[in-house]
């Protein structure tokens, strides 16, 4: 089983206590949804522990503000603002794919149906905006305030539209990697990217450096999302909660069926559109597009272009003039990234 880099509890602490901090007042049961779904609480309302995300995002705030040199409690706001999205974004998820189980326990909307977790993920992306006007508290300039708000309302407009995308690709046959790429470019590195951006910002006025730490959150966002892919198909039960070839099950076009279908040819192609044309796919089914796939290298492809957009990323943080402390945190998140098990 993967271990969690210690650079992703360095602020974790904080970073839920900021969280809790916007939620607090909230006494409507709507806002227990959203603490149910952050792992705080069970579905009864008791305290839970051990069940929420690994708070990539905020974490990548952070240590970016930090490493360029500014004080990390200030980004505090912005990092718990970048987290809600992300996890309202994970509800309206849930629901458009049907999916039941999230972290190893039932999702928002079967538990309480799609309409209120409609509204559960909405009222958390509202949130959002209402944590980052906490940040004239840490004393950030009004200009990066307003600049922060519009990078986080652009992003959020990137990531339905990459869901958009994702939707769309269900019921076609032609996509390309290319396709893909840009899929993933709004629904995944988007919001990783802001991240970065977000915290360096709040760490300095320096255009370059904030771009670079733009340009590092868009390839670890990549990888991170072609990694899930992998583990998607071929990840260990016990560690990602789903089974074996779970993506293929659900008939959905991650990199490595999308590059198959594109780079397959004749027969195989052929037999890769009947299979996945032919609604539920049973273990014969999965058997074969598990063969397909080893035979068109999909699976060594998608390895390949992880370690791509990692080294991309890693390459980039050793140019930059940083702390060795800020470096080796950056690199052991790009690490992770590339070798994550679940």
């Amino acid at each position: 089983m993967s271990t969690l880099p210690a650079v992703l509890e360095k602020y974790r602490i904080e970073i839920d206590a900021e969280l809790k901090s916007v939620l607090a007042e909230r006494k409507s049961p709507l806002y227990d949804m959203m603490r149910y779904h952050l792992g705080w609480i069970d579905e009864n309302g008791y305290p839970q522990q051990g069940l929420s995300g690994k708070a990539l995002r905020p974490t990548l705030c952070l240590l970016a503000c930090e490493a360029v040199g500014g004080e990390y409690q200030q980004a505090l706001p912005a990092a718990a603002a970048i987290e809600l999205v992300h996890n309202y974004s994970l509800i309206h998820d849930d629901i458009q794919d049907d999916d039941r189980e999230r972290r190893h326990r039932p999702t928002v909307w079967s538990i309480w149906g799609k309409p209120q977790a409609i509204n559960a993920g909405t009222a958390m992306r509202l949130l959002a905006n209402i944590s980052l006007l906490r940040l004239e508290g840490c004393g950030v300039p009004l200009e990066k305030q307003w600049r922060i708000q519009h990078l986080l309302d652009e992003t959020s407009l990137r990531l339905i539209e990459g869901q958009y995308l994702d939707i769309s690709y269900e019921n076609r046959f032609d996509i390309t990697v290319s396709d893909y790429l840009k899929m993933v470019e709004g629904k995944t590195a988007s919001l990783i990217a802001c991240a970065m951006e977000v915290g360096a910002l709040l760490g300095t006025d320096d255009p370059e450096l904030i771009e670079s730490f733009r340009s590092i959150g868009k390839n670890l966002g990549f990888a991170f999302q072609i990694r899930d892919d992998l583990l998607g198909i071929w990840g260990n039960k016990e560690e990602t909660g789903k089974p074996l070839a779970s993506d293929i099950r659900h008939r959905k076009k991650t990199l490595p069926i999308v590059y198959a279908l594109e780079k397959a040819r004749d027969g195989l192609k052929e037999e890769l559109l009947n299979i996945y044309g032919n609604g539920a796919l049973d273990d014969g089914a999965v058997a074969a597009v598990l063969r397909a796939l080893e035979a068109n290298g999909a699976r060594a492809m998608s390895q390949e272009m992880t370690q791509k957009f990692c080294r991309e990323a890693g390459q980039a943080v050793s140019r930059l003039a940083l702390a060795p402390s800020g470096k080796h945190d950056l690199q052991s998140l790009v690490s992770f990234v590339m070798e994550r098990t679940s």
